[in-house]
């Protein structure tokens, strides 16, 4: 725990992939002994999974559509939101305000320059967001998920920091379980997501292609998948005639304990989705969303398809035969597999959150911690003295 306890304001867009950063980095600084609020939207103050003790404040933010008629409202929300922010700040007394992208951190961040108080920026994909670029320029640091960011500008290389993007404890707590034995005669358990709403070209793709496996692989599948309501009763029945047993939901609450018994992930390639699968080890065959900003889930699949611990297939080749190669190419030889598993381990960043912490607190040190900081400088230096002295 820190010798201090200090406050600490997070901002973030009302979508998950910036709010579970954001609450593992709650966790995390609370942990440490100090107050933690958010700023976000209504979206994401309703979204599940926020520590109890994580206090939100919903803030006007203004998006800039690609119908300027709307600019101006989108100002205004902007500028009201900035002096909501500046009240709280007030009241509150941050030592550093964090941003995780999305349109509400924007007033945030700018009300804490305008308050004079330390930024720090945290993106979570590989390709800088759009509020992350407009911010670059003005915070004190930026934390990345991936080495290689796209839209980064280099002359901000300087205040860089690899930190990893943070994920829920209770995944994170599944890193040193061991990959579930698989073996030539053993039940695969394929693990089926498509992000918060799902994703109805995975309903329609995976049982075919599943059906496609030759017969002995086929006849020890066993599937979990997220769909979309309107589309789950069609994907039943589409597993019922493949005579394939599938376990279907709309949301699964224990999602966790289904990754950590799953030997193939098939999904979507959000930030948060490749930041659990490298921080437990699960292979994954990963189909970007295409219409994802500066197609940015296809650059989230660089570092983990390089490394060998996932496939990436472009929606547009997504079909039920080219998944049927890649599950077969994959699962013939049980240490395939096991393989792919220890290789997206290898990229997992299971210290994200503390690295993030400990970025924060280096720029939100308050003047009686470095007070605290020099008397205990001054204790160590002048200890020895004091013993030669007595000998």
């Amino acid at each position: 725990m820190s010798a201090v306890s200090r406050h600490f304001v997070l901002a973030a867009g009302g979508t998950g992939g910036h709010l579970i950063p954001a609450f593992a980095l709650a966790t995390e600084l609370e942990k440490r002994g100090h107050h933690v609020a958010l700023i976000t939207d209504a979206r994401g103050a309703a979204i599940p999974g926020k520590p109890d003790t994580l206090t939100a404040h919903v803030l006007p933010a203004g998006r800039f559509g690609k119908n300027p008629l709307g600019w101006p409202a989108a100002v205004s929300a902007i500028l009201e939101g900035r002096r909501m922010a500046l009240r709280l700040f007030e009241s509150f007394q941050p030592a550093a305000v964090v941003g995780f992208g999305g349109y509400p951190a924007f007033p945030a961040l700018m009300a804490a320059k305008s308050a004079g108080k330390p930024t720090v920026i945290h993106e979570q994909n590989a390709v800088l967001g759009r509020v992350n670029r407009l911010l670059a320029p003005r915070v004190d640091a930026i934390a990345t998920s991936y080495a290689q960011v796209d839209r980064l500008n280099e002359k901000f290389s300087g205040k860089v920091h690899l930190v990893g993007n943070p994920v829920r404890e209770n995944v994170l707590a599944l890193r040193d379980r061991p990959f579930p034995p698989f073996t030539k005669e053993g039940l695969l358990r394929i693990l089926v997501t498509g992000g918060s709403q799902g994703a109805r070209v995975l309903s329609e793709v995976v049982p075919d292609g599943l059906a496609m496996l030759p017969t002995a692989l086929r006849l020890r599948l066993q599937v979990t998948q997220q769909c979309r309501a309107e589309d789950i009763e069609a994907v039943r029945a589409r597993y019922a005639g493949h005579d394939i047993p599938a376990e279907l939901g709309t949301y699964f609450e224990d999602m966790s304990a289904r990754l950590a018994d799953a030997h193939l992930f098939i999904g979507r390639a959000g930030a948060s989705t490749v930041a659990e699968l490298t921080a437990v080890g699960r292979p994954a065959i990963l189909v970007p969303l295409p219409i994802a900003t500066d197609d940015h889930q296809t650059a989230n699949t660089r570092e983990i398809v390089a490394a060998g611990g996932a496939r990436m297939i472009r929606q547009e080749r997504f079909t039920a035969k080219e998944l049927a190669k890649q599950i077969q190419a994959l699962a013939q030889q049980p240490e395939t597999l096991a393989n792919a598993a220890h290789a997206a381990w290898n990229c997992g960043h299971p210290n994200a959150a503390a690295a993030l912490a400990d970025l924060v607190e280096g720029f939100g040190g308050a003047p009686l911690m470095d007070v605290i900081r020099v008397a205990q400088s001054v204790s160590e230096s002048i200890a020895p003295s004091a013993q030669e002295a007595t000998a």
